[in-house]
């Protein structure tokens, strides 16, 4: 990760953006999707695909052949449709191209998770007038925003400190 603020005309959006983004979005492409369960990408997929959630996912690796029993596909012009969000999970130095392939697309948003920060990807997808978050993770916004997360993390009413 190497940046924090504006990027070419473009600064981080705030909360309300963020959650008037996930409102808006229907199709979310991610890119980097394992099938390996201790891998980030997987455990938000589970996540996404939750009842909770009301998203169509497409995972896009082009190693894999079905992830979570959703086809997987290996780039986004394969896609079946024109994904809203384009969730990456991938290094730094591969968003750049990814970028490019989202606004080819017609995607909405570009967004990178948790830890990846893309000066150069943030340019090209804003400059194409999509919508970008850079170091933030879908499920842990959604959550958030949905009152699932509360300060002191995740409340799935499952797991707690407190003695029966």
């Amino acid at each position: 990760m190497s940046g924090t603020g504006d990027t070419a005309g473009w600064s981080p959006p705030g909360a309300s953006e963020r959650k008037r983004i996930l409102d808006e979005t229907r199709t979310i492409a991610l890119v980097g999707a394992s099938s390996n369960p201790a891998r980030a990408s997987n455990f938000v997929m589970t996540y996404l695909k939750s009842s909770v959630c009301d998203f169509e996912l497409y995972p896009v690796n082009p190693r894999e052949r079905e992830i979570l029993g959703h086809r997987c596909y290996p780039s986004l012009a394969e896609l079946p449709v024109v994904p809203d969000l384009v969730d990456v999970f991938r290094r730094a130095d591969d968003c750049p191209a990814i970028a490019r392939e989202a606004v080819d697309v017609g995607a909405k948003t570009l967004w990178l998770q948790l830890g990846i920060w893309s000066d150069e990807a943030a340019a090209i997808a804003a400059e194409a007038g999509l919508s970008v978050v850079m170091d933030r993770c879908t499920k842990i916004e959604h959550a958030r925003f949905a009152g699932g997360l509360h300060l002191a993390g995740f409340d799935t009413g499952v797991i707690n400190s407190r003695r029966r």
